[in-house]
């Protein structure tokens, strides 16, 4: 069972049933926008060269193989939005067709004592300012999960909460040969789908990936929290410790990355220098609003964690700002705009949703 307070402002809306009919409501609630936005994406025009490579038939294959019921959700979508499936399928594989999609962020992870937190600022085309909405999709059989959703976009790439606990805050990675495996977008959504902290470290180190992104997930009931770099030639894992916090931006930065070619922005390098220092100096014991403040801080050089400069060089800016206390018996999230918040739910660990997923994935003989 889910409780939200939520403002009045606030856009969370519930979608359910078959695979193929959550992504038709994805696709409806698109709809106003998409054309639009992708009128005036320059990643959407460097993406679409790709129409009819066989590179990408291969990603097809692969997402068919490990996650069929989200291909189906991408080709509903794709009906309401009245767009070619091939061509939405191209733009939720845009991280391993090119380098530049704009889509940044920058995470923190608190393991203090007896509580954790997860904080993440989702940068993104400055375009979908005020033009994303909360969903709380609810599939059959699987938790279910509350995330922040880009129109026409798979959620889960950004930051969200399921039903059995899980939270995943997700960093793109810029890797320069991508690999005939699933595309990051499906797998970052497939994470939401598991009913345990161990069955999606599972997935992500099993599955053949085709590119790269950094997620960071926490569990409620679990007093870990992972840091997983998850790319095309490997995936690092690093533990969280105790009593301590950690940042990730937009790059690789775990021990034995080198070995992965990879593009480091001036953003990122700067954003991930700037956390660095800011982490390391937070007073003891660290409260949540500190954690904040990480994240809307502007840099007195350099480029900011917080960004809303319409001339960034990466073309992202800041859309949203999340906060996620994992607790025992679930996860309170927060969720702001402009630093100004916008809104709270608690999401109650459902052992009953984790449960079904696991039984459901023995009847189907498979991890996604």
């Amino acid at each position: 069972m889910q409780t939200v307070v939520s403002k009045q402002d606030a856009k969370v809306i519930q979608v359910s049933g078959t695979p193929y009919e959550i992504g038709r409501q994805l696709g409806e609630l698109a709809r106003p926008v998409f054309d639009d936005y992708m009128d005036q994406s320059r990643a959407w025009r460097e993406v679409r060269r790709w129409r009819g490579a066989s590179f990408v038939q291969r990603l097809r294959d692969a997402s068919h193989a490990h996650c069929p019921a989200l291909l189906d959700e991408l080709d509903g979508m794709a009906s309401a939005l009245s767009w070619p499936a091939e061509d939405l399928f191209l733009w939720n594989c845009r991280g391993e067709l090119i380098h530049n999609a704009p889509d940044g962020c920058t995470t923190l992870a608190a393991n203090l004592n007896n509580t954790r937190f997860i904080a993440h600022n989702e940068d993104g085309d400055p375009f979908l300012r005020e033009r994303c909405v909360l969903v709380d999709v609810q599939p059959a059989g699987k938790p279910g999960f509350v995330s922040f959703y880009y129109p026409g976009s798979l959620p889960g790439h950004t930051f969200a909460v399921n039903r059995a606990g899980i939270v995943q805050a997700i960093n793109n990675l810029r890797i320069r040969v991508p690999t005939a495996g699933v595309p990051r977008m499906l797998l970052a959504r497939a994470v939401l789908d598991c009913g345990s902290l161990d069955e999606a470290l599972m997935l992500l180190r099993d599955t053949p990936k085709a590119s790269g992104f950094h997620h960071t997930l926490g569990g409620a009931g679990d007093p870990r929290l992972f840091s997983v770099e998850a790319s095309a030639r490997r995936c690092s894992v690093q533990p969280v410790e105790p009593l301590t916090v950690t940042g990730h931006a937009n790059h690789l930065i775990h021990p034995g990355c080198a070995a992965e070619a990879q593009i480091v922005t001036d953003s990122s390098r700067d954003r991930q220098h700037r956390v660095d220092a800011l982490v390391s100096s937070l007073n003891r014991p660290v409260q949540p609003a500190a954690l904040l403040d990480v994240l809307h801080d502007r840099a007195p050089s350099g480029l900011p964690i917080y960004r809303d400069d319409p001339h960034d060089p990466d073309d992202e800016n800041t859309l949203a700002t999340a906060l996620f206390d994992i607790r025992e018996d679930g996860v309170a999230m927060k969720v702001y705009r402009q630093a100004q918040g916008e809104f709270e739910t608690f999401v109650a660990r459902s052992r009953i949703a984790a449960a079904a997923t696991r039984s459901a994935d023995r009847g189907a003989g498979t991890a996604s």
